[in-house]
């Protein structure tokens, strides 16, 4: 006869009262985060007005059912319209997203941290509109701790090696810090990232050959829109599972995620934000950012005379070879920005790479394929150990070009991305550039001048009103 289930509700999983604990305590501090976040808040909008241009994603966006708005609602970036804030959420996660061009995170799992923002800006511009009190500083510090809870939780916990999504991590993130932001007691944060986990993790087969599709561009936006569903439903006192992560058999460890622990690996605080890394120069899958960057290097040796190659030697990571080392048919812009070998090749035919390149158009070119079928990856061991070294956490890519004759170029290697901590006197004034290019797409030179006064001084942004903001960077 086996024993009778205990029915005694068990405290919250440390992990729970942890992440409530740091979004209800002191916020963060430090002039470092906060700088990094109005730059990443800079970035993310100029991701979402670039995103603009492409129907495939605005064809997704404004309210699910046609009239269906709010007045003094929520806005998106770029439009006009005035949603809910979860809808919002939704096309402002997914205009961040779209282009695979925001912020990232490298780790044991990867991810993209400034993909919370979409339930940010929405929730921040709601509840401004409605009377209460949000600013800039908000804004900042809202994003620095769902930069945090999203980066720390990816340290030690590899979702994708149990085929689930990173953007799990979105949505437990953008749970925490919107019920805090929401004015969310200690317990309703447990009770809302209790419920954000019991949705378990959604599968990776939309980011991976052969099924690689744009889902991985909403994906995003569809795990924000849901933490502030979480967020909310909380702030109705709706009830929360402690045990949601350890409960043996039911809970999320057990069940989904081979019964490993899930942890974090350090005390909360502003670590993630601080070395977060910038997609800043174009838009690509970013365990090949330092491979583009490569390529771009011999451009100038190679583009006349391709005919000439024989062989294309590149040395990458593990990640890289796991995720984006592809063989085969491309059938999508989505498939195409995560392949390491179209992404190089573009960069060697062409010496720039932006999102056009993965249309159609440009992928029918001949060349590229040519390219592809002569590229040899290959696995460096020490590349690999640093991708994870907490001191370094660099994102290591070499090629060597080998032509028909014996001769070559020389081995171009390239450890750091522009967009990495270590680059941040380099790479902080080209992230500049991008969003006042983004800007100039979107905006007249009198509008575009207006948002740069408030975005460019940080004094300025963090006193201003969170509608304010908003209403600077939506269409008039």
């Amino acid at each position: 006869m086996s024993a009778p289930i205990s029915n005694v509700r068990p405290p919250p999983d440390d992990v729970l009262a942890k992440i409530a604990d740091y979004v209800t305590g002191a916020p963060p501090e430090g002039a470092e985060a906060f700088d990094t976040a109005r730059y990443c808040l800079m970035d993310s909008i100029a991701c979402a007005l670039m995103a603009l241009k492409y129907p495939e994603c605005t064809k997704l966006l404004g309210p699910l059912v046609p009239g269906a708005t709010l007045e003094e609602g929520a806005r998106v970036i770029g439009m006009k319209d005035e949603l809910d804030p979860m809808r919002s959420a939704f096309n402002n996660g997914a205009l961040i997203r779209w282009l695979d061009f925001n912020d990232t995170w490298l780790a044991a799992e990867w991810g993209h941290p400034s993909d919370n923002l979409g339930g940010i800006l929405a929730v921040a511009d709601w509840m401004s509109r409605s009377g209460r009190k949000v600013t800039g500083h908000d804004i900042l510090t809202a994003a620095i701790r769902a930069h945090e809870i999203q980066g720390v939780l990816a340290l030690n916990n590899s979702f994708n090696r149990a085929g689930m999504d990173h953007v799990i991590l979105v949505r437990i993130a953008t749970t925490a810090v919107v019920t805090a932001m929401l004015g969310g007691t200690r317990q309703q944060v447990i009770n809302a990232v209790s419920n954000a986990w019991a949705d378990g993790g959604a599968l990776r087969v939309y980011r991976h050959a052969p099924n690689t599709g744009s889902r991985k561009s909403w994906a995003a936006g569809d795990a924000t829109s849901r933490g502030v569903w979480h967020a909310f439903n909380a702030l109705r006192n709706e009830m929360g599972y402690p045990g949601a992560l350890t409960t043996t058999v039911w809970g999320f460890q057990d069940s989904l995620f081979r019964n490993k622990e899930i942890t974090l690996a350090r005390p909360l605080g502003s670590y993630v934000m601080e070395n977060v890394l910038f997609k800043i120069s174009f838009p690509a899958e970013f365990h090949a950012q330092t491979a583009v960057e490569c390529a771009f290097k011999l451009h100038p040796q190679v583009k006349d005379r391709l005919d000439e190659i024989e062989r294309i030697e590149m040395t990458t990571h593990e990640s890289a070879i796991r995720i984006i080392d592809k063989t085969g048919p491309l059938h999508n812009p989505a498939d195409r920005d995560h392949c390491l070998q179209y992404m190089a090749a573009i960069g060697l035919i062409f010496g720039q790479l932006t999102a056009d390149h993965y249309e159609d158009k440009v992928a029918a070119d001949p060349r590229i394929d040519a390219l592809r079928a002569k590229m040899v990856v290959a696995e460096d061991k020490r590349y690999s150990t640093e991708y994870l070294d907490p001191d370094k956490r660099s994102i290591a890519n070499a090629i060597q070009i080998f032509f028909k004759g014996g001769a070559h170029t020389e081995k171009v290697e390239v450890e750091y991305p522009v967009g990495h901590r270590r680059r941040r006197k380099e790479g902080i004034p080209l992230l500049v550039q991008k969003f006042q290019a983004a800007l100039a797409e979107q905006f007249d030179p009198a509008k575009c001048w207006q948002i740069m006064n408030v975005f460019d001084n940080a004094e300025r942004l963090e006193k201003a009103k969170a509608e304010e903001l908003m209403g600077l960077v939506v269409a008039s």
